[in-house]
């Protein structure tokens, strides 16, 4: 048996980190005697682990040190061991080497170079994926019930990526899939634009926003954990705002610039090859971003190549535990139909938005050109969309989330009724519209900081960060699910009726509200 020499922390340490020991590989477990350090840790161990001091339990198996960082520096319960003082012993023959990387972006202008680019492309495709095919495939003649139904089902890589982020926690690098999984991106962009100009396009090209979906997905999970590796702790916390703020550009990138330029060149040429050279323009960015990262990330993970199987197999025993002690929380019906029903009119109104603005007045619609819709609810609505979120955050930690609940629900949901008037009245002034656009983001960015909160809330406890992922996943199919017979109900409806079902859609997220628990003193910002 060989333990890694263990180490005392003080009381202010044990505060800030959960690690409290490491061991490595032993000959045979059932050799292993607990030592002292480890008796109140009521569990059976693994051959090789890292033991978590407020879970007590041993997670992500290695056979050293740096390669159990590596796999786990992600999770929540040792984000703080970077910043612990090398705990080894270096004269002893059993040590291991520390797990900080000379490479490691240890100053504010060296991260620079890497998280503001990071979190644009994988903002990227994204809201291509999701919200732009939405516009292309309406100027392409798709009706909107196929367009609800095949585009809201490009969610389901976000909605299951949980089940597959163990994979990329512990085969090869996160630098490695980020850079692998950005130049495949590039090559889904490129499948796109070629599939346009053929006569099943839409067959073809949704085959290639699966692709695009599931690589998009895949690079969200090696980003968020190689920002975490990568970043001092102290860094992580600055760098926050800005990561978030360059994933909003993305955003507005995407909806906003690239429609218009996409509006532009409908102008000059068909339409399918007018959105096949936004794709290539799309692709040609993406892979010079994947060589910029080649050359760019730091290098701050290695590779145990031996016993990448040994641990996926621990992985996949504690993805059990995780779901087990998710759906066994307290009232986690109440939960699950909160985290599905919150933004049930919202899911709906977010497909058929850029379709009511395109349709003909005949149809109902509005009428407005791809370039216009660019500016109105790519541009203009996204910046409603930012500032009312950046607002919610602001005032759910001065007074907390149970004190903003009701107002955030009332903000996400009532102002849809802009799209009753608008669908009413068939307005031609940008100006209006655009402010009844911008009202409607603006609430929905409000509102949304309440369900951002709750998911951290519902996700406090063993397990924080899997169980927020897995609370991302019923935010998909909060999204995915409405979105599939929105299409179809427009249709049957009429954009006018539609816009009401929306506001009576919004009816259950009031109910279950209602009764949905919550700490008064969650979300306020303690001193």
């Amino acid at each position: 048996m060989t333990i890694c020499h263990n180490w005392t922390l003080s009381k202010e340490q044990l505060s800030s980190t959960t690690l409290c020991g490491v061991y490595d590989k032993l000959p045979n477990q059932s050799d292993f005697a607990t030592p002292d350090l480890f008796r109140t840790f009521p569990v059976s161990l693994p051959p090789c682990g890292i033991f978590d001091y407020n879970e007590k339990q041993p997670h992500y198996p290695g056979l050293n040190l740096q390669f159990v960082v590596h796999h786990s520096l992600r999770r929540s319960w040792i984000s703080s061991l970077n910043s612990l003082p090398c705990p080894f012993d270096s004269a002893s023959s059993d040590s291991v080497s520390t797990p900080m990387s000379t490479q490691q972006s240890n100053s504010f202008w060296k991260a620079a170079s890497w998280v503001p680019s990071l979190y644009f492309v994988e903002g990227l495709p994204y809201i291509m994926v999701n919200v732009v095919s939405v516009i292309m495939y309406k100027n392409m003649e798709i009706s909107n019930a196929d367009i609800g139904i095949y585009t809201s089902l490009l969610y389901l890589p976000w909605l299951v990526k949980p089940f597959w982020s163990p994979v990329v926690d512990v085969m090869r690098t996160k630098r490695f899939w980020i850079v692998a999984t950005q130049f495949a991106l590039g090559i889904g962009f490129v499948g796109v634009a070629l599939t346009l100009p053929l006569d099943n396009f839409f067959r073809y090209s949704l085959a290639c926003m699966w692709a695009l979906a599931i690589f998009s997905a895949t690079h969200d999970i090696a980003a968020d954990g190689f920002y975490m590796l990568g970043l001092r702790e102290d860094l992580q916390s600055v760098y926050v705002g800005i990561r978030s703020f360059f994933y909003r550009m993305a955003m507005i990138a995407g909806q906003g610039a690239i429609v218009i330029l996409a509006g532009y060149l409908e102008k000059e040429m068909p339409v399918a090859q007018a959105w096949q050279i936004v794709f290539l323009v799309l692709a040609t960015f993406v892979v010079i971003a994947a060589t910029y990262h080649w050359f760019l990330l730091p290098k701050v993970e290695t590779v145990a190549q031996d016993s990448e199987s040994a641990s996926l197999n621990d992985l996949m025993r504690n993805l059990f535990d995780v779901f087990k002690t998710f759906f066994d929380k307290k009232d986690i019906l109440l939960i699950l139909g909160f985290l599905l029903l919150y933004r049930l009119g919202e899911a709906q109104l977010a497909k058929m938005a850029s379709p009511f603005l395109l349709d003909d007045r005949n149809l109902g619609g509005l009428a407005f050109s791809t370039e216009q819709v660019g500016l109105i609810y790519g541009t203009i609505g996204m910046i409603g969309l930012i500032l009312g979120g950046i607002s919610g955050g602001v005032l759910a930690s001065i007074h907390g989330l149970k004190y903003w609940l009701w107002w955030m629900l009332i903000a996400i949901n009532l102002p849809n009724a802009v799209y009753i008037f608008l669908a009413i009245t068939q307005p031609d002034s940008i100006l209006l519209v655009s402010s009844c656009v911008a009202i409607e983001q603006f609430g929905y960015g409000f509102g949304f900081t309440a369900y951002m909160l709750y998911m951290i809330y519902v996700s406090d406890g063993p397990y924080k960060t899997a169980h927020f992922a897995l609370c991302t996943a019923f935010m998909a199919a909060g999204m995915m699910i409405p979105g599939l017979f929105s299409g179809w109900l427009q249709e049957s409806l009429g954009y006018q009726n539609f816009f009401i079902w929306v506001l009576v859609a919004t009816i259950p997220a009031f109910v279950i509200t209602y009764f949905l628990p919550l700490d008064p003193e969650f979300g306020k910002k303690r001193s």
